[in-house]
């Protein structure tokens, strides 16, 4: 499943499968979110991703004077 033809360090939460990949036994870049240092980390890469989208959101109203 591999595209870097390296093989993949850390863990990766896969977007198509829904699970934890490492190793060389990972989906392309398109599918992955990660590297993390650990597989719980993975585990939680959407809940991750959705508390930065929030923050970053929050600090983009702040800097075009919007309220939230």
């Amino acid at each position: 499943m591999n595209d870097s033809g390296l093989g993949a360090a850390g863990y990766f939460w896969c977007l198509r499968h829904h699970r934890v990949e490492t190793g060389d036994d990972v989906c392309p870049a398109q599918f992955r979110l990660g590297p993390f240092a650990t597989a719980d980390e993975a585990t939680r890469a959407l809940e991750t991703v959705e508390k930065r989208n929030a923050e970053w959101d929050a600090e983009d109203a702040r800097w075009t004077g919007e309220s939230s």
